[in-house]
């Protein structure tokens, strides 16, 4: 699938963290797996993900049902035979009503993607969930409810139809669970971009005629003649046309002993200046300079997926 063209006077792109190829202009849901569209590009100001706060709550449901639901259907693990208390066929119907929620709430955003994924003809691992859970609920139900009309070969030795709620909210929850693992780390990776793009000073010192003015980064441009004072942040990628300096470029190299920086030098944006003064020209603002680069590489490579996941989607 091409990217989709951006929305007329739109400046943010979203895109599929599943399928990079898709591009929106706007949040929304990825046609082809259905998850949520995220920011291409991300700013310092983190925003919470409603993405995830959703499905931690899925998670933490789905989990509190499901304990007792392995109670019952499978007792020995835990030393309680309930049977002995409650008959079999109640012992289904109570079942029924814990996984019913865990599949149907809790596995909806799951659901929704597997429909997604058909609609689209691209199957995903979504798919597969959908389809595991969703049978195995459908043929418990009727185990309860109609055990009838099973043949005698389906029955156990107890006369009854064997049932798989748990196994249908079991892979419930526990996808669930590693949907917000993923998330989490995805949000850690997005504190560590968040942390590159604050080495960028805010302003910069904009040396005009009458004088210097303190500028907005956004107002740099290539060409503009830059004061650096000493200890300040090299705002944008740069040629120092004037003044000597150690300048501390472990960001970029890890090196910790400064480099020394003189006239015809280059120095690189997010770098820290010594003790001396500089004047620089600007030649890479924006989304052109180095580390607006690195931050863009890491998003791309957060959004990447192996040969492998594809062979097994």
């Amino acid at each position: 699938m091409n990217e989709a063209p951006l929305a007329a006077g739109s400046t943010a792109e979203y895109v599929c963290p599943m399928h990079p190829e898709v591009v929106r202009g706007a949040t929304g849901d990825c046609p082809i797996c259905g998850m949520a569209l995220e920011p291409r590009t991300l700013t310092l100001e983190e925003a919470p993900d409603p993405e995830l706060a959703s499905l931690t709550i899925r998670l933490w449901g789905g989990a509190i049902l499901t304990v007792p639901l392995l109670l019952i259907a499978m007792p020995h693990m835990f030393g309680v035979d309930l049977r002995q208390i409650v008959s079999q066929a109640q012992l289904g119907w109570l079942e029924l009503a814990l996984a019913t929620p865990v599949v149907l709430w809790g596995g909806t955003p799951f659901f929704q993607r597997a429909w997604a994924s058909v609609r689209n003809h691209s199957p995903n691992m979504f798919t597969l969930i959908a389809l595991g859970t969703g049978v195995a609920w459908l043929y418990s139900i009727v185990g309860v409810a109609a055990p009838g009309v099973f043949p005698r070969s389906f029955r156990n030795p107890m006369g009854g139809v064997d049932l798989y709620f748990e196994s249908a909210a079991v892979i419930t929850t526990l996808v669930l669970l590693g949907q917000v693992l993923e998330l989490r780390a995805r949000s850690h990776t997005g504190a560590a971009i968040r942390a590159l793009l604050g080495l960028a000073p805010k302003t910069a010192r904009l040396i005009r005629g009458a004088g210097d003015e303190d500028v907005a980064l956004e107002a740099v441009q290539v060409g503009d003649m830059l004061r650096v004072r000493p200890g300040e942040r090299v705002p944008v990628d740069g040629l120092i046309v004037e003044g000597h300096s150690a300048v501390d470029e472990s960001m970029l190299t890890g090196e910790p002993m400064p480099a020394e920086k003189a006239a015809g030098d280059h120095v690189t944006a997010g770098t820290t200046n010594g003790n001396g003064a500089l004047i620089m020209q600007a030649q890479r603002v924006g989304a052109d300079t180095v580390l607006s680069q690195i931050v863009r590489m890491v998003g791309e490579a957060q959004r990447s997926r192996a040969p492998i996941q594809r062979l097994a989607d």
